[in-house]
């Protein structure tokens, strides 16, 4: 399996073809934006919403024919993270294979993370 290398993370060649669906079908956006949010028994949970547009701060992570845009507050939470699509008989959906995981729930909706030493992230950037 193919990956595409990108500042933040990585999108495999079944997360594109997926985001290139999604986008194409939904009128007005641009791509998806990737964040984290607090929540599920483990602590945070992966967020994905349509995006008309970037935000201030987003970086965007661009392959032919789609985009997926991190919001800047889960940057250092994501950095280094894998973006697959998988489908299975029991699940079908995005899944992330994040170093900065330090634990999930059982259900596997949640995950406890800790954040990426910045100046990796400014390593990446330069």
């Amino acid at each position: 399996m193919a990956l595409r290398k990108f500042q933040i993370l990585t999108v495999t060649e079944a997360a594109a073809e997926r985001v290139r669906e999604i986008v194409e079908s939904s009128d007005g956006a641009q791509g998806l934006r990737l964040g984290i949010r607090k929540g599920g028994c483990a602590g945070m949970e992966y967020t994905i919403d349509l995006a008309a547009e970037a935000k201030p701060g987003d970086d965007a992570i661009e392959f032919e024919g789609g985009k997926v845009f991190v919001d800047p507050s889960a940057t250092l939470f994501l950095l280094g993270t894998e973006m697959d699509f998988e489908q299975t008989k029991l699940r079908t959906g995005f899944v992330f294979r994040n170093p900065n995981e330090t634990s999930a729930c059982g259900c596997g909706e949640s995950v406890e993370l800790k954040a990426a030493d910045p100046k990796m992230l400014e390593a990446i950037r330069a």
